[in-house]
């Protein structure tokens, strides 16, 4: 091999080419097909398998499967939890990435799930001690997967680098989940709730779709509201917790807080290191 002023030329690979959230989005897909293959052999007993790989308060306070904090963030509870997660991932961390770049979007990324995860475990242990706690707090005994409590750290970071810069909430899926965690919980033996599931889940995937139409009609099918960045995170947790007083939902809110104190955390840091740069991205994005 020729040397190149006393270097040998380095080797590319596959990870030369692609970013760091397409990677992400990779290793987020095949962790869960493999979950997926996985219940193959735990069909007889699907509990073990979350045992092992989701995040549960009261196992982590025994001093059991503390891997999990790492695992839960690369798993999901199915194809419509990981696929409205990955789309989130691709827009937010693709403009994340741009602007920190490859090094500390990576570093800061897994850091924001690990605190996600203690957010998530600690309230849940220590404040989850009742009924109406843990529908605020969450449930010691309850597992929690995905990679949305990351995911809310790069939205607390572009909260603050960017603030002004206008984006959109797509509210409709979250609105079709509220609806049908409602369904579940007061019409869950009933026939018509299996229909109405049903066509919540065809109407959250056409409406993640829909996102990406050049029809502007055809978008409203989403719910798309504008807002600042530095509201979304907000509008996107404390409407969630509210609704979940009432109805259990499916939704790690403590994770996602604490995704988003991290996020908030290291904006301000990078804010006051890099001022200039700060400045610059707030004005141009504003």
């Amino acid at each position: 091999m020729a040397e190149v002023y006393g270097f040998y030329p380095k080797k590319r690979s596959i990870f030369n080419f692609l970013s760091v959230t397409s990677i992400l989005i990779i290793v987020n897909i095949i962790t869960f097909i493999i979950f997926l293959i996985l219940l193959v052999f735990f069909r007889n007993n699907p509990g073990l398998l979350y045992e092992y790989i989701a995040l549960k308060p009261s196992n982590i306070f025994q001093g059991m499967y503390l891997w999990t904090f790492i695992t839960s963030m690369f798993m999901h509870g199915g194809f419509e939890h990981l696929f409205f997660n990955m789309i989130s991932l691709f827009f937010i961390g693709t403009f994340v990435e741009r602007i920190i770049g490859r090094k500390r979007y990576i570093w800061f990324y897994i850091i924001s799930g690990l605190i996600a995860g203690f957010f998530f475990v600690f309230l849940a242990y220590f404040f989850g001690v009742n009924t109406l706690m843990m529908k605020v707090f969450g449930n010691p005994e309850n597992f929690g997967v995905g990679a949305s409590g990351a995911i809310f750290g790069l939205a607390g970071l572009l909260a603050v680098l960017i603030p002004h810069k206008k984006v959109y909430l797509i509210a409709g899926p979250l609105i079709a989940i509220v609806i049908q965690a409602t369904l579940n919980t007061f019409y869950s033996s009933s026939s018509f709730s299996g229909i109405a599931n049903i066509l919540i889940t065809f109407y959250i995937f056409m409406a993640i779709f829909t996102m990406f139409s050049f029809n502007e009609r055809t978008r409203k099918i989403s719910i798309p509201i504008e807002m600042p960045f530095w509201l979304l995170p907000f509008v996107a947790i404390v409407p969630l917790v509210i609704v979940g007083l009432f109805v259990d939902l499916p939704i790690a809110n403590t994770a996602h807080f604490g995704g988003l104190v991290s996020g908030l955390v290291y904006g301000i840091y990078l804010k006051n290191k890099y001022s200039k740069k700060a400045r610059y991205l707030s004005k141009h994005f504003g």
